[in-house]
């Protein structure tokens, strides 16, 4: 939201400093982005007079003029079309930086003719878009003087930024508004006055309701006849092009100027161009409109879009941009001056259909006072009489603006309890008042009535915010927190914890965190087990942001696919989010998710003659999985890995970690080739998810550390090999061997497999070694022996193997 100094002024009176008021606005939630001045810019643009424009002797499209500067004159070759003898520039001399481009002037020669200087069209000002021309100043502009004064362009340009839910300060009445209620001046209050028709207008306006709301519950109309169009004054061109607008004509100008004056989007049909009267109602698809901005647009089925018609066709979208067909133009002589209401969702929905940004859609999606439409429409038609003449019809009103009585009983003790500020009431009260609430009421609790401009205001909490953010943050008194007598417990919770644990083992082990979108194309939901109703978004920011995504690989796979787009190959990346099942509390998870593609391992990657990286293979992943466990407290000695997984994990390749069969907390695999190709995403790649809320929490650490035991005795090591099936897992094998006496077995270790040719078909040769630690005595062979016939009791009995000669 731009504005000039002096236009706030128009509004405040105050004697505070651009400093205070910049201040001040930061203090009261109007953040100061940027303060533009422009006399410190353009100080060395000067005023000049074209005494002579004669034809280059070498270009059909160059002039040579003398240019006097007040001081002496010049010779310019000038390209422009209007440069002529008797008009009054814009003189930029050698030296000078033209604003825009950052080009120092010094002299030179085109086409073998000396020029000094330049004179200069509005964009090389930075003023406009305008570069048709030089500019032209008015017959009066003084020569030798700097032109900004003229223009008003000395003015400072204040530019706030403006929170979604502050509409009323979209206009420079707004912030004055508020800054009369922070105490910077006084606020000068302007009721537009009432203009009353001399006829019926010959146009009328229907509307049409759409479902429970009326699309537009409030459409004004004023028909003026015999008005003359043209330039506007320069006041408000300047005022206009100080804020980045371009002058079009006097009828566009008031509308822009009562837009960023009032908040008040308007505008003007000319009234010869429309057939019959204008209806209100949902654009149907198929209906196309050319649009001010000079581009075509089509109604696609299922677009909700406020359409303004006549009896031939489409004549604008409500609340977002008006067609170039019935535009006003220098010709125009009768006009129809629109102020209406639309409802924000709406417009905001439409806007994004239809891609269109305007300062219009920017207002009406972020609320527009519905009490200021008569008000704002009898302001236009003021200063269309004004500057353009002409004679008003009666006003035509359709429907009803959208304002009802909010009362809000406020206890002014509420101030002190919610942020601590001590405000004596009669300042509570003072302040409301001057930022246009209504109070009635003695005593501690009163009743404040919410002016209609701000619908953000819903409950006490808000108006407490509003004396707050007024009176300022800064007098809230600094207390110090109370001395503590105990040792305070750990500031993180379980979860936490292991989200940070999850983090950095991740880290740790090689892999890159991303931060994807918590939002999925809906194709993609449903490939990953999402895509139900309830969880497709109202209003996306995109059509491939249309769901709450089920998983996190989605966006890890097309982040990977991004970067081997440019070159990169060897990728390990992880991210620990949320992931939604349902639109219920207890549906939405925490998952640590990872990926490996390429030439990478823990240790490095890519291709290297000393060291090379092989390829992440399943056996990679798995081991990340295993340590994103393993860092959360779980041993995984005592973990279930079982083969397969959810569907978008290749069949034979993938698993699941879990503790039991009702308590899966993983799964890991290499990733189904159709799933990539969805995604569209190159080569092989094996992935991991771990669902943190799975985890169990840990037990309760014993009050008494328990004792240390190790053995002085000499371990003992012993190795099996069987003949199993193929579909025998290493880990039966291994958990049987173990359980054959887990006292004395202090740990089982796989270290070959061996299926080839000289294997009966169907079987394959496993090989492990068993650890043996004695604690009470030496084992004798009797007992080594004993003990190795229950392991191979164990295995055979678990696998109906045998074991091999």
């Amino acid at each position: 939201m731009k504005f000039t100094l002096s236009w706030l002024k128009d509004y405040l009176d105050t004697d505070a400093s651009l400093e205070e008021i910049l201040d001040k606005l930061t203090i009261i939630g109007l953040e100061v982005e940027e303060v533009i001045d422009n006399a410190a810019a353009l100080k060395d643009f000067t005023v000049a007079y074209v005494e002579e424009a004669e034809q280059h002797p070498d270009a059909d499209r160059l002039r040579v003029c003398k240019v006097n500067t007040g001081k002496e004159v010049l010779q310019i070759v000038c390209g422009a079309p209007n440069a002529r003898p008797g008009i009054k520039v814009v003189l930029a001399q050698n030296g000078s930086v033209i604003p825009t481009n950052g080009m120092v002037l010094k002299p030179t020669k085109i086409r073998g003719v000396e020029s000094n200087g330049m004179m200069c069209s509005e964009r090389e000002m930075g003023l406009s878009d305008e570069h048709d021309g030089i500019m032209e100043l008015p017959e009066d502009a003084p020569i030798g003087e700097p032109f900004a004064p003229l223009l008003g362009l000395d003015d400072p340009v204040i530019d706030i930024a403006i929170t979604p839910n502050r509409g009323d300060a979209l206009g420079v009445y707004g912030v004055a508004r508020d800054l009369a209620g922070a105490g910077i001046g006084t606020l000068k209050e302007k009721t537009p006055k009432d203009v009353t028709g001399s006829f019926d207008s010959p146009i009328n306006v229907t509307l049409k309701e759409e479902g429970d709301n009326p699309i537009c519950p409030i459409f004004t109309g004023v028909y003026v006849k015999g008005v003359k169009n043209g330039p506007s004054p320069d006041w408000l061109q300047a005022r206009l092009r100080a804020i980045g607008l371009r002058p079009i004509n006097a009828l566009v100008d008031i509308t822009n100027y009562i837009t960023y004056d009032r908040g008040r989007p308007l505008h003007v049909y000319d009234a010869d161009k429309l057939t019959g009267d204008i209806h209100v109602r949902l654009a149907k698809p198929g209906e196309t409109m050319k649009a001010l901005d000079g581009k075509d647009y089509e109604i696609a089925d299922g677009e909700d879009i406020c359409a303004i018609a006549d009896d031939k066709g489409l004549v604008g979208f409500g609340g977002i941009m008006g067609g170039e067909e019935t535009g006003s133009s220098n010709e125009t002589t009768n006009v129809l001056i629109e102020c209406a209401w639309f409802d924000p969702i709406l417009t905001a929905r439409a806007g994004r259909a239809l891609g269109i940004q305007s300062d219009a859609r920017y207002r009406f999606e972020r609320t527009c006072d519905p009490a200021f439409v008569i008000p704002g429409q009898h302001a236009a038609v003021e200063m269309v009489l004004e500057l353009c003449g002409g004679e008003p019809s009666k006003m035509v009103v359709a429907g009803k603006a959208p304002v009802e009585d909010k009362i809000i009983t406020f206890p002014l003790s509420e101030v002190k309890r919610l942020v601590g500020l001590e405000v004596p009431d009669i300042e509570i009260k003072t302040v409301l008042q001057r930022l246009g609430f209504w109070l009635s009421g003695k005593g501690e609790e009163v009743k404040v009535a919410v002016p209609t401009f701000r619908p953000d205001i819903h409950g006490k909490a808000d108006i407490v915010e509003e004396v707050a953010r007024i009176v300022g943050v800064d007098r809230v008194p600094n207390t110090p927190l109370p001395r503590l007598h105990s040792v305070t417990k750990p500031p993180l919770t379980e979860r936490q914890k292991r989200i940070r644990n999850a983090r950095r083992q991740l880290a740790a082990r090689g892999m890159v965190e991303a931060v994807t979108w918590s939002f999925t194309e809906k194709s993609l939901a449903e490939l990953f087990g999402g895509g139900k109703p309830e969880l497709a978004l109202t209003n996306p920011i995109s059509s491939d942001l249309s769901d709450m995504r089920p998983s996190l690989l989605p966006g890890l796979l097309q982040a990977a696919q991004r970067n081997v787009d440019r070159g990169f190959n060897d990728l390990a990346l992880f991210e620990v989010g949320q992931i939604f099942l349902g639109d219920q509390p207890d549906e939405q998870f925490t998952h640590a998710t990872g990926i490996r593609r390429g030439a990478v391992q823990v240790i490095g990657s890519g291709r290297h003659w000393r060291d090379p990286a092989d390829v992440a293979d399943v056996y990679d992943i798995r081991a990340d999985a295993l340590a994103v466990l393993e860092a959360m407290g779980l041993d995984s000695s005592k973990l279930q890995i079982v083969a397969g997984g959810p569907d978008w994990y290749h069949p034979g390749r993938s698993g699941k970690i879990q503790l039991g069969p009702k308590n899966v907390i993983g799964s890991f695999g290499e990733l189904h080739p159709k799933v990539l190709d969805e995604l569209k995403v190159d080569g092989l790649v094996c992935a991991f998810e771990i669902t943190i809320e799975a985890v169990p929490a840990p037990k309760k650490k014993a009050t008494k550390r328990p004792a240390l035991v190790l053995s002085d005795l000499q371990p003992v090591r012993r190795d099996f090999a069987f003949v199993v099936s193929t579909d025998v897992t290493a880990a039966t094998i291994l958990k049987a061997a173990n359980s054959a006496d887990k006292k004395m077995i202090a740990g089982v270790n796989l270290f070959d497999l061996y299926d080839g040719d000289r294997m009966e078909e169907g079987k394959k040769s496993v090989a492990f070694e068993v650890t043996l630690q004695p604690k009470d005595k030496t084992l004798t062979d009797e007992d080594i022996e004993a003990l190795s016939n229950r392991i191979i009791e164990s295995v055979t009995k678990a696998t109906g193997g045998e074991l091999r000669g």
